[in-house]
């Protein structure tokens, strides 16, 4: 037998990829997570981690216990709630695109926090997105609808994206009318073999052949590449603000998709945050798709 508490720091330290950073997750140092994680290797009579530069690697026992783990700590929440299912207070950690999680959540936060004083938000907006199957996060809202079947996912709005330039880069090299006028620009865009999905590989989709001459994994650096006049590219509309639209005849739309295991989604604090989601998506939808009659 182990102790259970030793599992805790053992998922602890499988999330973050480090005893460091495991040590971060549950406020002990760095080598009582390691010692922790010994002690339960040595009780399983398995290794569970290979150590390496890039950090913590879990071996197949490792994996093996970290589903199982995964499991228990769901159950344990579950009991822990039982008690009161509507108290909806806690933490939610909700993982989004840096844009929409940056420009159009982060705005929205402070009020919805006054409304729900009890809840605790913390928002993660990173090129790599966390995983609600990982238990990352609680809540994730992606470009690409996820297949596993331990999650709830839900569609959460469409959003449009246009070619954009700065007034000044307009000034300098001229108008840009169509789709091909694009080629003699300098166009800003993304880092391909950083893309973390295939929804966000659309230069093609705009015109065959385009490749970008400054690129970032940033959507909102590259924003700022296209406000200093730095050349033209393709972004969300809801990040336009001072920039000009060009080539009318290219406008792509993309979707949203919130995502949230299926064992945490009907508690009380991931509803209302679930809730607020769609109502915030339903209030910035001009904003999101303004040219719907296009």
């Amino acid at each position: 037998m182990f102790e259970w508490d030793d599992l805790r720091y053992f998922l602890a330290a499988a999330r973050a990829g480090s005893f460091s950073g495991g040590a971060q997750r549950t406020g002990v140092d760095t080598a009582t997570v390691s010692r922790r994680v010994a002690r339960l290797e040595t009780a399983l009579k398995a290794t569970l981690f290979m150590r390496s530069a890039a950090g913590l690697q879990l071996t197949s026992a490792g994996a093996r216990l970290m589903e199982a783990g995964l499991k228990a700590e769901a159950a344990m929440q579950s009991v822990t709630g039982a008690a009161d299912p509507e108290v909806s207070g806690g933490t939610v950690r909700i993982s989004a695109a840096e844009g929409f999680g940056g420009h159009v959540l982060a705005r929205a936060l402070p009020t919805f926090r006054r409304s729900r004083p009890t809840l605790r938000i913390e928002l993660a907006t990173t090129a790599g997105l966390l995983s609600p199957t990982r238990r990352e996060v609680d809540l994730a809202v992606t470009l690409s609808a996820p297949t596993d079947s331990r999650l709830l996912v839900e569609p959460l709005t469409d959003y449009q994206l246009a070619v954009y330039a700065s007034p000044a880069y307009l000034k300098q090299e001229g108008p840009f009318e169509t789709a091909h006028d694009l080629r003699r620009g300098q166009i800003v865009g993304y880092i391909d073999d950083l893309l973390q999905t295939p929804e966000l590989r659309y230069l093609d989709e705009v015109a065959p052949g385009l490749e970008t001459a400054l690129s970032s994994s940033s959507i909102l650096a590259q924003r700022d590449i296209i406000l200093a006049g730095g050349g033209i590219g393709v972004l969300p509309c809801f990040l336009a603000q001072g920039l000009t639209r060009i080539t009318p005849e290219v406008l792509l739309k993309r979707r949203f998709w919130v995502s949230t295991l299926r064992d945490v989604a009907a508690t009380a604090r991931v509803r209302a945050v679930r809730a607020w989601l769609q109502d915030i998506a339903a209030a910035r939808a001009e904003e999101l798709n303004p040219f719907a009659g296009d």
